[in-house]
């Protein structure tokens, strides 16, 4: 049989059609190893094709190919853990893997002396069962069940051992694994804490695009965490992935790094570092005719940069912000999070605001508030803070904006804290303008901003509390949030452990405390002694802001006895 090209489909499928497989699969339980060497060799091949997989793991065959990985022969193993490894492609086979004992088994086959100079014979067959284990665990892996039964088996400090291997072909089914285990938590404390990141950075610079692949995307995933940012730091990681965005044209590998570059870039001091090794330029080079999981990427990374004025410039004069601007009108979420978070980040500089709006940027983030996702709505209202800020003539700007305003006060109601607070934020912004904030208070502004003072998420409460001071500017809207019962809750966020609630809070009181009826509602809530520990600070707008709220309850006060006594 092994004489026909068995990597052909045609054979493949007509040894299925013929019977074939049921008598491997039945010589795999004889006691010849000849026969089962011989059966695995052929189903190793075989098992290439994926209605193959399926009609093996139909017949029992990996029921007793698991068993055989107890054999002591090191040939049969190997070749049982490949032809796992091939059949586990789909979730039931790797359900049937995991329910007959076969990843504490494949776990087992992992444990081998580390590769070095002076190997005997036995110990190189022992590396060989190793890298088959590593390749069926690598398969197995990508089910979060089978995750957690690898690290219960152990297999975490057996696969950071074999990652100090000098071999491609063992290293890319051991970071292949990792890489798709470092989804999970348990696992990326792991690579930290087991010295793994300074391996994965060490492979970065190999030959081999296919490892540089999955160390890049072990490192993506595990770079949410500061720890493993200022690892590869550390270990001199992030100029290898600046290196590797030469290589375009492997699409796979750029995502990868890409992805870690974003991820490495929440960190500032490695954003200072980018820079050095004009990272941005390039960045800005990949904003077109890229796949989207590239642009995302891409994106995320620039938005983490742009943090930073002086890469706000840099992004400016690579010509970044026209391709920016030109992905809001995409239809992916992840990337609508990430454009948006980055032209609200250049729009803070005026000459990246005069490209904003000429492209007609803001009109088309407003257009993004009316897209089902929340993230996309809060990240969208986010951008349009600093828009509003810079843009020349914003009010004007913003009325152009045909039921605009009606629509983000609308996404009051959502029940989403991140969009409230970005809107509330957004909301502040846009009250600056006279006409606005008139119109605004006829689309219902102050009782849904009212309705909102009971939340205990500072986050909202800061921009809530900045809406609310706002909107006091227009007609009775001071004595409209009072009789909607905003004043009571707000004095309770002084009590708040974030500095920037205070603030806020204070200055929305100082407005509220211009109406006699809030006044006595701040008063009875006990806020003067509240706001006189406030006038302590040495932030010298909550001082003031305190100050004149305690001035305003004080005149009403004077007011009230000079008219008993008169």
């Amino acid at each position: 049989m092994r004489d026909f090209n068995l990597a052909q489909e045609t054979c493949q499928l007509a040894i299925r059609d013929v019977g074939g497989l049921e008598v491997l699969i039945n010589l795999l339980a004889t006691d010849e190893i000849k026969c089962k060497i011989g059966s695995l060799k052929i189903l190793k091949k075989i098992s290439q094709n994926s209605q193959i997989r399926r009609a093996i793991a139909d017949l029992g065959g990996l029921q007793t190919m698991v068993c055989i990985l107890d054999s002591p022969d090191k040939e049969l193993k190997c070749l049982s853990a490949e032809t796992i490894a091939n059949v586990a492609k789909f979730r039931r086979a790797r359900r049937t893997v995991r329910q007959h004992g076969g990843i504490k088994r494949l776990v087992c086959l992992l444990d081998c002396v580390p590769d070095s100079a002076a190997l005997t014979v036995e110990q190189e067959r022992d590396v060989e069962v190793a890298r088959c284990g590593a390749l069926a665990l690598w398969s197995c892996s990508k089910s979060t069940r089978n995750k957690e039964a690898i690290r219960r088996a152990g297999g975490i400090p057996l696969l950071a051992r074999l990652l100090k291997s000098p071999h491609e072909n063992m290293l890319i089914p051991v970071v292949g694994t990792l890489q798709e285990c470092a989804s999970e938590k348990s696992y990326r404390v792991a690579i930290q804490t087991e010295g793994m990141v300074e391996d994965l950075v060490k492979n970065l610079s190999c030959d081999n695009q296919e490892l540089q692949m999955h160390c890049a995307s072990a490192i993506f995933k595990c770079a949410e965490d500061k720890r493993t940012r200022d690892l590869v730091r550390h270990y001199a990681g992030l100029q290898p992935l600046v290196s590797l965005l030469g290589k375009s044209e492997n699409k796979q590998l750029l995502a990868a790094t890409t992805g870690a570059i974003w991820k490495c870039s929440i960190s500032m001091e490695n954003v200072a570092m980018f820079k050095e090794y004009k990272a941005l330029e390039i960045l800005v080079g990949l904003l077109t005719n890229q796949p989207e999981e590239v642009l995302v990427n891409v994106v995320g990374a620039l938005g983490e940069c742009a943090q930073q004025p002086a890469n706000r410039t840099t992004i400016y004069k690579s010509g970044g912000i026209p391709p920016l601007v030109n992905l809001l009108t995409g239809t992916n979420q992840a990337l609508l999070v990430n454009v948006t978070r980055a032209v609200g980040a250049c729009a803070t500089e005026p000459e990246n605001m005069a490209i904003i709006d000429r492209l007609d940027g803001v009109r088309l983030l407003w257009s993004l508030l009316k897209n089902p996702n929340p993230d996309v709505q809060a990240s969208a209202a986010w951008a349009i803070c600093p828009c509003i800020e810079n843009a020349k003539d914003a009010g004007e700007m913003v009325r152009s904006f045909v039921g605009g305003l009606e629509l983000i006060v609308n996404l009051l109601k959502s029940n989403n804290g991140e969009v409230l607070a970005s809107v509330c934020a957004a909301i502040a912004n846009i009250a600056k303008d006279e006409e606005n904030l008139a119109v605004i208070t006829d689309h219902g502004v102050v009782p849904m901003l009212a309705k909102l003072t009971n939340t205990t998420d500072d986050k909202l409460r800061r921009h809530l509390a900045e809406a609310i001071a706002r909107c006091c500017m227009w007609g009775s809207n001071r004595v409209a949030f009072g009789e909607a019962g905003a004043v009571a809750p707000l004095v309770r966020y002084l009590r708040s452990k974030d500095p920037s609630v205070h603030q806020a809070t204070a200055q929305a009181l100082f407005q509220l405390s211009k109406g006699p009826n809030n006044c006595i509602t701040m008063h009875e809530n006990g806020v003067v002694k509240l706001l006189i520990e406030m006038m302590g600070s040495t932030d010298e707008v909550l001082q003031e802001a305190s100050a004149g709220c305690v001035a305003n309850i004080r005149r009403l006060a004077l007011a009230n006895e000079k008219a008993r006594y008169s």
